[in-house]
C-alpha cells in the first residue's frame, strides 16, 4: 500500500537502491557524531479568542538538513505558531522562520540565519525503503525537556497505517521501540550508518514503546516542494470511505457494487458539487467501521476499483486541472460522472486543535522562502 498513499498525494515515490552493506558504528560513535545537528523547537502559540490560558508552548526536536540553516521537525510541534526558536547544540538559541508545513504529512521545514564562520552540521537522508523488521535504530530529540537525550531500540514493523486519517490521506509509517515521547516529536530516527530513516511523530500513549516515526523517502520527496512553495500541492477529490468486495457484500446482503464506498464527502469540495453522495447509517462489522448508505465509486478513470492496486492506478491519473470520469453505483443503477479536479485546501480536521480558532489562510501556505 505504500505506492498508493504517495500516488494519492501527489509525491512520486522513490526507487530504491540496492542494498547496502550494513554499517558498524557503535550508538556511542553515532551519538557523538551526529548529536550536533539535533536542535530544540520552540514554539509559541497565541489564540486570542481565549479569555485565559491564551498562550501555549510546545517544545519538540528536529534536525539541520541544510548546511545553510534549514530544519526538519513535525507540522504539528510549529503550525500556527505566532514565535519559533531554535535550540542549538551548543546552547545558541535563534529565532527561526517557518518555510512550509504540511499538517497532513506533519512535515515541516524551518530556517535559521547560517553561522558566520563555519558551517551548521548536517544530517543526511538514508533510504527508509532498505528497513526491515529488526534493524536495531536510534533516536536523538528533547524528551520532556531533556535535550539531547538518545535512545534505541529496533524497527519493530513497517508500513503501519494508522486510523487517524481518512483512506485516502493516509501513509505508511515505521514503528519502533526506541523510547519516543512527548519533546522527540520532529526528531531523527537514524540507521547504524547514522543517516535518518524516520522521523519521530507519534506514540501510542496506552503502551510502552511503541512510536512511529515517517519515512525519510516521503520527508525526502516533501522537502522541495515545502521550500519552493510553503506547502504539498494534491490534487482534491472530497471523499472518503473505503473498498467494497464480494465477501463484504455477502456479509452486509445489501444491493451494492465492488468499488470505493464513498462514506463521507467534504463539503464545497469537486465531489460534493458533482452530486456524489455520502454514507448515512454508521455500522461496524467486526473490527471495521464503516458508513453505509453513499454511493459507490465502481469506475475510475477507465479503472474498475476491484482492489487497492487498481484504486491505486486510478488515483495515479488524478491530476489538478485535469477532469476525473467515474461510473457511481446507487440504488441499483450505475451512472457516470465527470468533473474537474483542484489543487486541495487545508482542511480544519488537518490542522492540530490549537490552531483549527485561526483563519484557514493563516495556517495553509507559510510562504515560499527559497534563499539562502
Amino acid at each position: 500500500m505504500r505506492a498508493l498513499r504517495l500516488a494519492a498525494l501527489g509525491l512520486a515515490a522513490l526507487a530504491g537502491a540496492a542494498r547496502a552493506e550494513p554499517c558498524t558504528q557503535s550508538i556511542a560513535d553515532i551519538y557523538e557524531a551526529k548529536s550536533p545537528a539535533v536542535v530544540l523547537i520552540t514554539a509559541m502559540t497565541i489564540n486570542p479568542y481565549r479569555k485565559e490560558d491564551r498562550i501555549e508552548q510546545a517544545t519538540g526536536s528536529g534536525f539541520i538538513i541544510d548546511a545553510h540553516g534549514l530544519v526538519m521537525t513535525n507540522s504539528h510541534v510549529v503550525f500556527g505558531a505566532q514565535a519559533i526558536s531554535v535550540t542549538l547544540d551548543d546552547g545558541t538559541t535563534l529565532t527561526a522562520k517557518l518555510v512550509g508545513a504540511d499538517p497532513i504529512f506533519d512535515l515541516a521545514v524551518l530556517r535559521i540565519p547560517p553561522p558566520e564562520k563555519g558551517e551548521l552540521p548536517v544530517l543526511e537522508f538514508g533510504d527508509s525503503d532498505e528497513l526491515r523488521p529488526g534493524d536495531q535504530v536510534v533516536a536523538i530529540g528533547n524528551p520532556l525537556g531533556l535535550e539531547q537525550t538518545i535512545t534505541s531500540g529496533i524497527v519493530s514493523a513497517l508500513n503501519r497505517i494508522l486510523p487517524e486519517r481518512p483512506l485516502l490521506l493516509t501513509w505508511p509509517m515505521i514503528q519502533t521501540d526506541a523510547a519516543i515521547n512527548p519533546g522527540n516529536s520532529g526528531g531523527p530516527l537514524l540507521n547504524r550508518c547514522g543517516q535518518v530513516v524516520g522521523i519521530a511523530s507519534q506514540i501510542l500513549g496506552n503502551a510502552q514503546n511503541i512510536g512511529f516515526a515517517i519515512p525519510s523517502n516521503l520527508a525526502r520527496a516533501a522537502v522541495g516542494e515545502l521550500v519552493a512553495k510553503g506547502r504539498l500541492v494534491r490534487p482534491w477529490l472530497g471523499i472518503d470511505g473505503g473498498l467494497v468486495d464480494g465477501a463484504l457484500r455477502q456479509v452486509l446482503a445489501l444491493p451494492l457494487a465492488d468499488g470505493f464506498l464513498v462514506e463521507a464527502v467534504e463539503p464545497n469540495s469537486p465531489a460534493a458539487l458533482a452530486g456524489i453522495r455520502g454514507g448515512r447509517l454508521p455500522v461496524r462489522i467486526g473490527t471495521r467501521s464503516m458508513i453505509l448508505g453513499g454511493d459507490v465509486i465502481v469506475e475510475m478513470n477507465g479503472e474498475k476499483l476491484l482492489n487497492p492496486d487498481a484504486l491505486e492506478r486510478a488515483l495515479g491519473k488524478v491530476h489538478i486541472g485535469s477532469k476525473v470520469t467515474m461510473k457511481v453505483f446507487r440504488a441499483g443503477a450505475t451512472r457516470e460522472v465527470e468533473f474537474p479536479i483542484v489543487e486541495r485546501p487545508l482542511q480544519p480536521g488537518d490542522v492540530p486543535e490549537s490552531s483549527q480558532s485561526f483563519p484557514v489562510e493563516q495556517q495553509r501556505a507559510p510562504g515560499a522562502d527559497t534563499g539562502k
